[in-house]
Protein backbone atom coordinates (compact mmCIF):
# COMPACT_ATOMS: atom_id res chain seq x y z
CA UNK A 1 0.00 0.00 0.00
CA UNK A 2 1.30 3.49 -0.67
CA UNK A 3 2.13 4.83 2.50
CA UNK A 4 0.44 8.70 3.65
CA UNK A 5 3.19 9.45 6.47
CA UNK A 6 2.55 12.07 9.01
CA UNK A 7 4.50 13.99 11.44
CA UNK A 8 2.07 14.88 14.07
CA UNK A 9 3.08 18.17 16.45
CA UNK A 10 2.14 20.99 14.48
CA UNK A 11 1.54 19.29 11.70
CA UNK A 12 -1.82 17.33 12.57
CA UNK A 13 -2.23 19.07 15.64
CA UNK A 14 -1.90 23.14 16.31
CA UNK A 15 0.57 22.92 19.08
CA UNK A 16 3.49 20.27 20.46
CA UNK A 17 2.21 17.33 22.50
CA UNK A 18 5.36 17.02 24.20
CA UNK A 19 6.32 20.37 25.03
CA UNK A 20 2.36 20.52 26.43
CA UNK A 21 2.72 17.39 28.03
CA UNK A 22 5.07 18.99 29.99
CA UNK A 23 3.14 21.64 31.24
CA UNK A 24 0.18 19.53 32.02
CA UNK A 25 2.42 17.34 34.72
CA UNK A 26 3.46 20.77 36.52
CA UNK A 27 -0.31 21.66 36.39
CA UNK A 28 -0.96 18.21 38.12
CA UNK A 29 1.76 19.21 40.74
CA UNK A 30 3.68 16.12 40.62
CA UNK A 31 6.64 17.94 39.76
CA UNK A 32 8.50 21.03 40.86
CA UNK A 33 6.53 23.16 38.18
CA UNK A 34 9.35 25.91 37.76
CA UNK A 35 12.33 23.85 37.59
CA UNK A 36 10.47 21.50 35.54
CA UNK A 37 8.71 24.14 33.24
CA UNK A 38 12.74 26.12 32.70
CA UNK A 39 14.02 22.72 31.78
CA UNK A 40 10.68 22.10 29.35
CA UNK A 41 11.28 24.79 27.63
CA UNK A 42 15.10 24.37 27.17
CA UNK A 43 14.47 21.43 25.58
CA UNK A 44 12.03 22.59 22.94
CA UNK A 45 14.41 25.26 22.20
CA UNK A 46 17.09 23.10 21.28
CA UNK A 47 14.06 21.31 19.57
CA UNK A 48 13.67 24.37 17.16
CA UNK A 49 17.29 25.04 16.49
CA UNK A 50 17.83 21.22 15.89
CA UNK A 51 19.86 20.87 18.70
CA UNK A 52 17.93 18.49 20.90
CA UNK A 53 19.63 15.55 22.48
CA UNK A 54 16.63 13.49 21.68
CA UNK A 55 18.14 10.83 24.82
CA UNK A 56 18.52 13.76 27.27
CA UNK A 57 15.05 14.89 26.39
CA UNK A 58 13.12 11.25 26.87
CA UNK A 59 15.11 10.20 30.35
CA UNK A 60 14.04 14.25 31.38
CA UNK A 61 10.36 13.42 30.28
CA UNK A 62 9.55 10.15 31.01
CA UNK A 63 11.11 10.20 34.90
CA UNK A 64 7.53 11.91 36.56
CA UNK A 65 6.12 8.55 35.24
CA UNK A 66 8.85 5.64 36.15
CA UNK A 67 7.32 3.38 38.45
CA UNK A 68 3.85 3.21 36.89
CA UNK A 69 1.83 1.24 35.58
CA UNK A 70 0.23 1.69 31.90
CA UNK A 71 -2.86 1.39 32.93
CA UNK A 72 -2.20 3.69 35.87
CA UNK A 73 -2.04 6.56 33.54
CA UNK A 74 -5.30 6.17 31.45
CA UNK A 75 -6.84 8.91 33.86
CA UNK A 76 -4.10 11.39 32.84
CA UNK A 77 -4.31 10.62 29.47
CA UNK A 78 -7.66 11.19 29.03
CA UNK A 79 -7.69 14.49 31.19
CA UNK A 80 -4.70 15.18 28.66
CA UNK A 81 -6.47 14.66 25.32
CA UNK A 82 -9.40 16.21 26.79
CA UNK A 83 -8.07 19.43 28.52
CA UNK A 84 -4.74 20.16 26.49
CA UNK A 85 -4.94 18.18 22.45
CA UNK A 86 -8.77 18.20 21.72
CA UNK A 87 -8.61 22.29 21.96
CA UNK A 88 -5.57 22.27 19.76
CA UNK A 89 -7.23 19.47 16.81
CA UNK A 90 -7.73 20.46 13.56
CA UNK A 91 -10.62 19.62 11.68
CA UNK A 92 -8.58 19.73 8.08
CA UNK A 93 -5.49 16.96 9.36
CA UNK A 94 -9.08 14.79 9.98
CA UNK A 95 -9.98 15.71 6.37
CA UNK A 96 -7.02 15.28 5.25
CA UNK A 97 -6.24 11.62 6.40
CA UNK A 98 -9.66 10.11 4.93
CA UNK A 99 -8.52 11.58 2.04
CA UNK A 100 -5.47 9.47 2.14
CA UNK A 101 -7.65 6.46 3.11
CA UNK A 102 -10.48 7.15 0.32
CA UNK A 103 -7.78 6.22 -2.41
CA UNK A 104 -6.69 3.53 -0.51
CA UNK A 105 -2.92 4.98 0.93
CA UNK A 106 -1.76 3.86 4.79
CA UNK A 107 -2.08 5.97 7.34
CA UNK A 108 1.59 6.51 9.40
CA UNK A 109 2.03 8.99 11.96
CA UNK A 110 5.66 9.11 12.97
CA UNK A 111 6.81 11.42 16.01
CA UNK A 112 9.71 12.34 18.24
CA UNK A 113 6.97 12.52 21.33
CA UNK A 114 7.03 9.03 23.06
CA UNK A 115 4.23 6.65 22.68
CA UNK A 116 2.31 7.14 26.02
CA UNK A 117 1.62 10.61 25.13
CA UNK A 118 0.73 10.49 21.21
CA UNK A 119 -0.99 6.61 21.58
CA UNK A 120 -4.24 8.52 22.53
CA UNK A 121 -3.89 11.26 19.74
CA UNK A 122 -3.58 8.66 16.98
CA UNK A 123 -6.25 7.13 18.32
CA UNK A 124 -8.11 10.43 18.12
CA UNK A 125 -7.13 10.67 14.18
CA UNK A 126 -8.43 7.37 13.67
CA UNK A 127 -4.83 6.29 12.76
CA UNK A 128 -3.89 2.84 14.21
CA UNK A 129 -0.03 2.90 12.66
CA UNK A 130 1.96 4.99 15.26
CA UNK A 131 5.99 5.14 15.47
CA UNK A 132 6.95 7.14 18.75
CA UNK A 133 9.87 7.05 21.28
CA UNK A 134 9.14 4.34 22.90
CA UNK A 135 9.68 3.57 26.90
CA UNK A 136 10.90 0.83 28.37
CA UNK A 137 8.37 -1.50 30.01
CA UNK A 138 9.30 -4.11 32.74
CA UNK A 139 6.72 -6.39 34.23
CA UNK A 140 4.14 -3.70 33.01
CA UNK A 141 5.72 -0.60 35.09
CA UNK A 142 7.70 2.15 33.19
CA UNK A 143 11.13 2.30 33.91
CA UNK A 144 11.35 5.94 32.97
CA UNK A 145 14.06 4.83 30.32
CA UNK A 146 13.74 5.43 26.46
CA UNK A 147 13.86 2.33 24.45
CA UNK A 148 14.31 1.45 20.34
CA UNK A 149 15.42 3.95 17.53
CA UNK A 150 14.70 7.27 18.71
CA UNK A 151 12.22 8.68 16.52
CA UNK A 152 14.11 11.71 15.77
CA UNK A 153 15.79 13.30 12.74
CA UNK A 154 17.43 10.86 10.97
CA UNK A 155 16.27 7.92 13.89
CA UNK A 156 12.49 8.37 12.40
CA UNK A 157 14.27 7.22 9.27
CA UNK A 158 15.67 4.26 10.54
CA UNK A 159 13.11 3.46 12.87
CA UNK A 160 10.66 3.72 9.66
CA UNK A 161 12.57 1.57 7.59
CA UNK A 162 12.10 -0.84 10.54
CA UNK A 163 9.10 -0.57 10.63
CA UNK A 164 8.47 -1.20 6.41
CA UNK A 165 10.61 -4.62 6.50
CA UNK A 166 8.76 -5.87 9.37
CA UNK A 167 4.97 -5.02 7.23
CA UNK A 168 6.49 -5.73 4.27
CA UNK A 169 6.10 -2.11 3.06
CA UNK A 170 7.69 0.46 0.79
CA UNK A 171 8.88 4.06 0.06
CA UNK A 172 7.11 3.70 -3.12
CA UNK A 173 4.86 6.75 -4.15
CA UNK A 174 4.91 7.47 -0.35
CA UNK A 175 3.97 10.96 1.13
CA UNK A 176 5.12 12.38 4.26
CA UNK A 177 4.01 15.50 5.72
CA UNK A 178 5.54 17.97 8.35
CA UNK A 179 6.10 21.23 9.54
CA UNK A 180 9.51 21.29 10.92
CA UNK A 181 12.72 21.23 9.20
CA UNK A 182 14.20 18.18 11.65
CA UNK A 183 12.01 16.43 9.13
CA UNK A 184 14.34 17.20 6.28
CA UNK A 185 15.77 13.29 6.49
CA UNK A 186 12.54 11.77 5.85
CA UNK A 187 11.27 14.59 4.11
CA UNK A 188 13.62 13.77 1.01
CA UNK A 189 13.24 10.59 0.66
CA UNK A 190 9.61 10.07 -0.42
CA UNK A 191 8.53 10.55 -3.41
CA UNK A 192 5.91 13.35 -2.07
CA UNK A 193 7.16 15.60 0.63
CA UNK A 194 5.22 18.64 1.66
CA UNK A 195 5.38 21.37 4.23
CA UNK A 196 2.41 21.98 6.43
CA UNK A 197 2.61 24.96 7.96
CA UNK A 198 6.53 24.91 7.83
CA UNK A 199 9.13 26.26 10.04
CA UNK A 200 11.17 29.29 8.99
CA UNK A 201 13.75 26.89 7.55
CA UNK A 202 11.41 24.38 5.95
CA UNK A 203 9.83 27.05 4.39
CA UNK A 204 12.79 27.96 2.74
CA UNK A 205 13.69 24.56 1.77
CA UNK A 206 10.68 23.95 0.42
CA UNK A 207 10.55 26.95 -2.27
CA UNK A 208 14.04 26.29 -3.42
CA UNK A 209 13.60 22.90 -4.13
CA UNK A 210 9.39 23.05 -5.85
CA UNK A 211 7.77 20.93 -2.63
CA UNK A 212 4.23 21.18 -2.10
CA UNK A 213 3.21 24.17 1.43
CA UNK A 214 -0.30 23.99 2.40
CA UNK A 215 -1.97 24.76 5.62
CA UNK A 216 -4.21 22.85 7.63
CA UNK A 217 -5.13 25.74 10.19
CA UNK A 218 -7.12 28.28 7.32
Amino acid sequence: MTLAIFDLDNTLIAGDSDHRWGEFLCRLGIVDAHRFAAQNDRFFADYQRGELDIDAYQTFVLAPIAGRSLSSLADWQAQFMRDWIEPIMLPQAARLIAGHRSRGHRPLIVTATNEVVTRPIADALGVPDLLGCQVELREGVLTGRPTGTRTYREGKVRRLREWMHDEGETLDGAWFYSDSHNDLPLLELVDNPVAVDPDAQLAAVARERGWTVLSLRD
